[in-house]
This record gives C-alpha cells, structure tokens and sequence, in this order.
C-alpha cells in the first residue's frame, strides 16, 4: 500500500505563514520546514563523567549479578528455550550468564536505525548522534486548570496526539500518552494505535500489555506501511519493562519477542526506584539497570538476530521517610550520564531520563525538576527521550498545560543541542566594522540579515516590561500555556490518510473488537 505524504498547506494556512508574529516567530523558530526538523542531529558532545577504571567496575558487577544472582524468565518457556541454546544456565525459571556471553548475542544489534513515518519527511533516525523528542506515557489521569485532575478518555489521548503532531519541537507520536479508561481494556489498544495513525503522520508506539495486543499493533503497521517494507524496515516501537528487581514476566517478554520477531524496536527499560526496586546507591542502582536491560536487548537478538532495539533507562529515587517515588531528582539524573557512557560501550542507541516531575501542578517545582531530568538526557546522549512533554504528578497525570510547557522548553534544547556555528556571517566581523565603538548593533546591516534566526523565540514566554505584563493582567505561564494549548487544538489539521489505508484500518478494528467480549480489568 501506498504511504500517506504531507498536507498540502490550504490557502488560509498559507495566509497564516505569511503574516503575523506567530507566523514570524514559527519561521525564526525552525527555519523552512513546514512543521520542524524531523529530528535533531547532536551539534554538542556528550559528558562522560566516568574514568575507564570505574566503568570497568560496574561492568564487573552487572557481570557478577548476572552470573551469580542471576535474572527470572517467569512463565515464558521459549525465552527460556532461547537462553539454553544461547549457552545461559537455566534453573527453573532462574537465569544465569557467564560474563561475555550477552555481550556477544548483543554485536547483532544495530548501532542505529530508522524508524519510518507514514510521511517519509518526518521518519526519525535513533541511535549515533541523533536525538528524538517523544510525548510522556502511560498516566491514567488527565489534567488542565479548567477541568482539574480527571480519568483519561479517547478524546484526551486524541486530544494529545493533536498537539504532538502541531508542535514543532516534537518528533514523535509516543504511544500511550494518556491511558482512555473509557474504552474496554482489551479494545483500548486498536483505538490508540489508529489514533496515532489517523491524527499524525510521524512515528508512534504500539501495545505492550501483551504478546497479541502487540501482534495487533504491528498488524495495523503493516496496513498503514505494507507487509513487505514493514518486515524489512523499524515502522513501530514497543517500550517494555523489567519488573526490577531482576524479574522479567511474560506479559513483558512475549511482548518484546512479537515486536523482533517482527523486526520492529523494542525499547527496554528497567523501572528502578532506589531502596525499593533497587539498591539506594547510585552505582549498585546503575549495575543492577545494566544487567537487567542487557538481558532484555539480548533476548530480541535471539528472537531475532539484527533486529533493532533500544538500550533503556529509568533510575529513579524515593522519599526514604515516606516511601513515595520521587523524580526529576540529581542522583538519578547523573546516573543517567553513566548509562550513557555504558550503552555506547555497547554501541546500542539510548533512551534516557525525561521531562520527570512529582509536582501536582504545571509550576515553578515541575520545571525545575522536569528540566534537571531533560539536560540529563541530553547530556548523557540519550536518542530517544520519552516523557518529553506532560508528565505530571510522578507520571500518574498527564497536563495539558504542562505538555505545551515541556515542548517550548524542547525548542530550546533543539538550539542548545545545535551548538555554536563558526563561520564568517557568525563571527560578525563586518558588523564591527560598521558599528565600531560605543554605538550600538540594533539597527546595523548584520543585525538586519540575522534578526529573523538568530535567536530561539519561546511562545510561552512573557518578555514583555513589568509594566505592561502588569497591565495586561498579569498571567502567569500556566495560565498562558492554557491559552495556547486550546488555540493548537483549534487550529490543528488533520494531515491526510490514504482512503483506502484508512478503511482497512477500520475494517481491522471492528473485525478484532467483535471477536472479544468487553474487559475492563
């Protein structure tokens, strides 16, 4: 089947281009491109803050742990199938590695790879020095200031779909941005991934709860991009995780071996709250989170060789006085610096950290946190970075106002993540010529040619005198992303969606809704 392409812009769109600040501010923003870059290339290096000496002795100890202690495969007797023919020790359930061997089943795995939108222009590529913004996921509740905390429905998660494809500083779709209670358990998944599919034309996620609604979503990949190129090419992703500490259950393992077997991501991701799930310690949490996604990757290699797969990380703290998971927090955010460091060791792409907050509300606390978690990411070199955008609440919420906030603050990361440009027009000498000293650059010929890219311009931001912020009301920022969040949604536009794909979408659905019951747990 064909591959849906790009809207073509309608006259009142093209209107809007051209004129107006916003209009202005989206073309200094992001240059030509109709709806931003498809990804960011890296432009800055990473910070490796290890000594060779001491990443040798976390390896040491994830290989000891593997080796020693060892990973349960619970109820997945061809994972287990697997790991015998690959050399593990197998006890029961209790899987054990001597050290190397994961290493070696891992050298299948591609260092990078593409993952193809339905609009060729919008494919990303994850892995070397590509990074790739993605929507938070998986909160059960929905919240904004006029209707406060609520259960999430399929208009929510349509709703967020619509504001990931009109931002320009996000890349991908993301998966399960808010869970549609009101849609039946076992039915929810067909009405997400076609939501994706229909309202967006980037990337996007599939199901993960289990091996067939897995199946399912790859199934639908396959209408949308055709048996062929789907078995050929990465056109969706599944983000599984270890129930840690060292647990791997088959809800998870069935899940991740559909998406290999397919030849699709599967992006493995312990889940790591420290003097819980995992030591209290930094270095043992970092260990234990490499023995465990290690084991993870290696199983789609076995599944099948060269399928790709992405090196995740989720460290996490916690409140030792109460027992609450706290995030956005600086011991995991330099952990995740050290991931970093050992996922290019193992030449696999990274997804890192995110825009993490435990706040309650889209303000001052979830910023600083959600942005000590967000220059982790970008720092460690991360390639895939889930949560970028809403996560409220230690993920249990999803905010409308938050998302918009989180995706300015991903425009300024594609500026910062671009470095410093060295070139004649950069280094401006011939405005110094002409300004000379004691006068001023405002008004110069450089100045002129520059103004419209030469600095990042937040549409959040208030940057306007105290004075006239004061006389028109004084809004704070939440009160502002607000605003904005409701006009994207009026002015969003559905990107066009092949007839034909659209109805054999359709078709599939009602087929599989028909042939189940409604579950609701």
């Amino acid at each position: 089947m064909s591959v849906a392409t790009a809207e073509t812009p309608s006259e009142p769109a093209k209107r809007r281009e051209r004129g107006g600040r916003n209009a202005r501010r989206e073309q200094r923003s992001h240059g030509p491109e109709a709806h931003g870059r498809p990804y960011i290339t890296r432009n800055i290096p990473t910070y490796d803050i290890l000594s060779e000496d001491n990443l040798v002795r976390i390896e040491a100890t994830a290989d000891r742990i593997l080796a020693e202690i060892g990973i349960e495969f619970r109820d997945d007797p061809v994972a287990l199938d697997h790991w015998k023919r690959a050399g593990a020790k197998v006890e029961g359930v209790l899987v054990k590695f001597e050290p190397g061997l994961l290493r070696e089943v891992l050298k299948t795995a591609p260092a990078t790879f593409t993952q193809h939108a339905r609009n060729p222009e919008r494919s990303v590529e994850i892995g070397g020095k590509s990074v790739v913004f993605s929507p938070a996921y998986g909160s059960p509740f929905v919240m904004d200031l006029d209707k406060g905390r609520r259960y999430g429905t399929i208009e929510d998660f349509r709703n967020f779909v619509k504001l990931a494809q009109s931002s320009p500083w996000l890349h991908h779709s993301g998966g399960t941005i808010c869970e549609p209670v009101d849609v039946p358990v076992n039915k929810r998944h067909l009405d997400m991934v076609y939501s994706h599919i229909r309202y967006s034309d980037r990337a996007f996620m599939g199901s993960v709860t289990s091996e067939g609604r897995a199946e399912e979503s790859i199934d639908m990949a396959r209408i949308v991009f055709g048996d062929q190129f789907a078995d050929q090419n990465c056109v969706i992703l599944g983000n599984v995780n270890v129930n840690s500490p060292l647990v791997w259950d088959a809800t998870m393992t069935t899940a991740l071996r559909a998406y290999a077997r397919a030849n699709q991501a599967a992006v493995i991701v312990p889940f790591i709250l420290g003097g819980a799930m995992g030591p209290v310690t930094n270095a043992g949490a970092i260990a234990q989170s490499l023995a465990e996604t290690m084991a993870g990757c290696a199983l789609t290699q076995l599944e099948r060789p060269g399928a790709p797969v992405i090196f995740g990380n989720f460290l996490s703290s916690m409140s030792l006085r109460s027992g609450s998971p706290t995030f956005g927090t600086p011991e995991p955010a330099i952990g995740s610096m050290v991931i970093g460091q050992l996922a290019r060791r193992l030449n696999l792409p990274l997804r890192c950290s995110g825009n993490f907050t435990t706040s309650k509300l889209p303000d001052a606390h979830a910023m600083n946190e959600g942005t000590m978690s967000m220059l982790a990411a970008v720092h460690c070199g991360a390639n895939f970075i889930l949560h970028s955008a809403g996560f409220l609440d230690g993920l249990l919420s999803m905010s409308y106002e938050k998302f918009v906030m989180d995706a300015d603050f991903c425009g300024a990361l594609h500026t910062y993540l671009d470095g410093v440009k060295i070139d004649d027009n950069q280094l401006a000498l011939g405005a110094f010529k002409e300004v000379g000293p004691g006068n001023h650059f405002f008004g110069c010929a450089h100045t002129m040619q520059n103004y419209e890219t030469a600095f990042w311009d937040s549409a959040i931001a208030d940057n306007e005198p105290y004075e006239k912020w004061q006389a028109a009301g004084s809004v704070d920022a939440a009160t502002r992303a607000n605003g904005r969040w409701k006009t994207m949604l009026a002015e969003y536009q559905a990107p066009p969606l092949d007839e034909g794909i659209d109805e054999a979408l359709q078709d599939f659905m009602t087929r599989r809704k028909a042939s189940m019951e409604d579950a609701w747990y």
